[in-house]
């Protein structure tokens, strides 16, 4: 184990850290990120611009990031910084360009398309301290680099972590999955951290992913494990519908038969967290300690088959679970 002192604290959080070594038994480390430098490494990670994407599917810019979300991001030191071996996202209540606040979101894939990362199948593990207060919406999370199976959710998206910002007690694990937007379909569990503990405490958050089966962590705890989800590519009108019968779902263990890449952020406000309110605390850091991916010890096998669960033609089924 290696301590050190990363030169800032927080009430919540003290300034003394501890570093795993990387090392797990049945795991091999393939890539990282130690944030060792000075400043974000560019052939691990590219920024997303602005408040909003065009999507090149229906040829529409989509503002908000299709959560009618407030920041606009940058990559400015102003917003994401790489010091004491860590790197600092910051959500800062400032206006930009029509927006009320700026921020930042790394990830994996640049945005001219090239992958600079990404994993199909492995244990993907974040350390990190994370905001909270009204309206903040920071995530660890995975997309994947095709829309293989169609645009989202019907292609799938991966939670490690989110939290409602008032709410730092819990720790959101969630996997998106099903047809095409609006008919996406959400399954998402709350992890109560255990002794007082709060997200703006050092955590590690991690996923190990195996063909047919999805299991969540935090601090080592296993908080969930998924084996029930269905991909549809079925289209009406240029939107997503419900799979009526077997026919229409893809090939299980789709859509998470492909590879992912990373993304880290802080969003603020939109339709999931509401809107800040004046006790919500600018600037608002992300601290992300290291990024670690593995494989797993002598490979993965054949996917195991879908688990128990109601599928959107059967009775009962609801669009979004929550445990």
């Amino acid at each position: 184990m290696l301590q050190r002192t990363t030169g800032h604290s927080t009430a919540d959080s003290p300034s003394v850290i501890t570093r795993a070594s990387g090392r797990r038994p049945t795991w091999t480390l393939v890539w990282s990120d130690e944030f060792d430098g000075d400043t974000v490494d560019r052939s691990k990670w590219d920024f997303d611009l602005g408040n909003g994407f065009f999507d090149y599917r229906v040829h529409q810019w989509v503002a908000g990031w299709g959560n009618e979300e407030l920041q606009y991001y940058t990559a400015e030191p102003e917003n994401v910084q790489v010091r004491d071996s860590c790197v600092f996202i910051r959500a800062v209540k400032a206006p930009l360009h029509g927006c009320g606040y700026t921020s930042a979101r790394l990830k994996t894939k640049a945005r001219d398309g090239r992958v600079l990362f990404s994993k199909l199948y492995g244990r993907i593990e974040i350390r990190a301290r994370v905001p909270w207060g009204k309206g903040l919406w920071p995530a660890l999370w995975m997309l994947p680099v095709d829309d293989r199976y169609g645009g989202w959710a019907a292609s799938g998206e991966i939670d490690l972590m989110e939290i409602v910002g008032e709410r730092p007690e819990e720790v959101l694990n969630s996997l998106h999955f099903g047809s095409s937007f609006p008919r996406r379909s959400l399954i998402t569990t709350t992890h109560a951290l255990p002794g007082g503990s709060r997200v703006s405490d050092w955590h590690v958050y991690a996923v190990e992913w195996e063909p047919g089966e999805i299991r969540f962590f935090v601090d080592d705890t296993q908080t969930c494990t998924y084996r029930h989800w269905w991909s549809c590519s079925r289209i009406e009108d240029g939107q997503g519908v419900e799979a009526t019968g077997a026919a229409d779902l893809n090939p299980w263990p789709a859509p998470f038969d492909q590879p992912f890449y990373l993304l880290m952020n802080v969003a603020v406000g939109g339709n999931f967290p509401g809107l800040p309110n004046p006790a919500t605390q600018f600037p608002a850091e992300l601290v992300v300690d290291y990024v670690r991916v593995y494989d797993k010890v002598g490979g993965y096998g054949k996917a195991k088959r879908r688990g128990p669960g109601v599928k959107p033609w059967q009775p009962g089924h609801v669009a979004e679970r929550r445990l």
